[in-house]
């Protein structure tokens, strides 16, 4: 059986490169699972920076929204599935539906199908609750959300990680 790890942390703090030493070092083959959307150039630039730093050891499966489909499907070919990232899942799931409540739904979905799995799943996480009370009500909304959602799947996780200013700290 596979365990899954969190890897949880703010932006450019390191997070999505430990992420990758994590799965690395459960041999291969290496899934990773891209929950991000080029929705522009700046988006575009960095995903091809993601792609580019991960080389050619990774297969890599674009999936913005059916996140516990694609990891079933995946499960058992890779000895690691590496998921970059929760948040931008979580910001899929919350646009598409505009309500937090279908979002959590796959959140808890996730936490049950995690101990079932057979690679070793690593997910990457923002925490974007540390600073100021967003002014306006969707970014509370997602506040709020990924908070809750990142409880979640910290509880299921076996391993947790936080990265600051690129030094990993295991929480769990």
């Amino acid at each position: 059986m596979g365990k899954t790890i969190l890897v949880t942390g703010g932006a450019r703090s390191g997070k999505s490169r430990l992420a990758e030493q994590l799965a690395e070092a459960c041999g291969t083959p290496l899934g990773y699972i891209a929950t991000a959307t080029a929705g522009d150039a700046e988006m575009a630039a960095r995903i091809s920076r993601h792609r580019e730093r991960r080389g050619d050891r990774w297969q890599t499966i674009e999936e913005p929204l059916e996140l516990a489909r694609v990891l079933a499907e995946a499960d058992g070919r890779h000895a690691a599935l590496l998921v970059d990232c929760v948040t931008l899942w979580l910001t899929n799931l919350l646009l598409r539906y505009d309500d937090p409540v279908p979002a959590l739904a796959a959140v808890k979905e996730l936490t049950r199908q995690l101990p079932g799995m057979q690679s070793t799943v690593v997910l990457v996480t923002n925490e974007v609750g540390q600073g100021i009370v967003p002014e306006n009500r969707l970014a509370r909304i997602f506040r709020d959300l990924s908070g809750e959602a990142n409880q979640l799947l910290a509880a299921a996780a076996d391993e947790v990680y936080v990265t600051i200013a690129g030094l990993p700290l295991r929480l769990k």
